[in-house]
C-alpha cells in the first residue's frame, strides 16, 4: 500500500499535525507499506531540529525522525520554508526541501491520500 499524508497545520496549538506524523510512523511501521509525509504551511515547522517543548508536549522532530526511520520519505515545502525563515539546514535528518511539484508526483503515486 502506497500512503500519502499531508499534514498542513502548526506543530502546536493543535493536534492536526501530530496526528498527522502519529498515523504517518505507525503506517510507516507496518509491513509492505510505503509511507510519504508532505508539510506544507506552517506543518513545516514540525520538522525542525531540536525543538524545546513544554513538558507534556510531544517532540513531533523526533518523531519525524522515527517515521524516516522506519522508511518514510519526508518532504517541506520550500515556498512555505522560505515564508517562513526556514533553511533546509534547520530540518531533521532525512527530512528535506520539496516542491509543488514533488508533491503532484507524489499525489499520482499514492493509493491513499489523508491529510491533516
Amino acid at each position: 500500500m502506497k500512503v500519502l499524508v499531508i499534514s498542513n497545520d502548526p506543530p502546536y496549538g493543535s493536534e492536526r499535525s501530530w496526528n498527522g506524523i502519529r498515523l504517518a510512523g505507525s503506517l510507516a511501521r507496518r509491513p509492505g507499506t510505503e509511507v510519504r509525509l508532505f508539510l506544507m504551511g506552517d506543518a513545516v515547522g514540525c520538522a525542525v531540529s531540536g525543538q524545546k517543548v513544554p513538558e507534556g508536549y510531544h517532540h513531533l522532530d523526533r518523531m519525524i525522525e522515527a517515521a524516516i526511520g522506519h522508511g518514510a520519505e519526508v518532504g517541506c515545502c520550500g515556498t512555505c520554508m522560505d515564508a517562513r525563515g526556514l533553511a533546509g539546514s534547520q530540518l531533521v535528518d532525512g527530512a528535506r526541501r520539496s516542491t509543488l511539484d514533488e508533491l503532484t508526483d507524489w499525489t499520482l503515486w499514492a493509493e491513499r491520500t489523508l491529510s491533516f
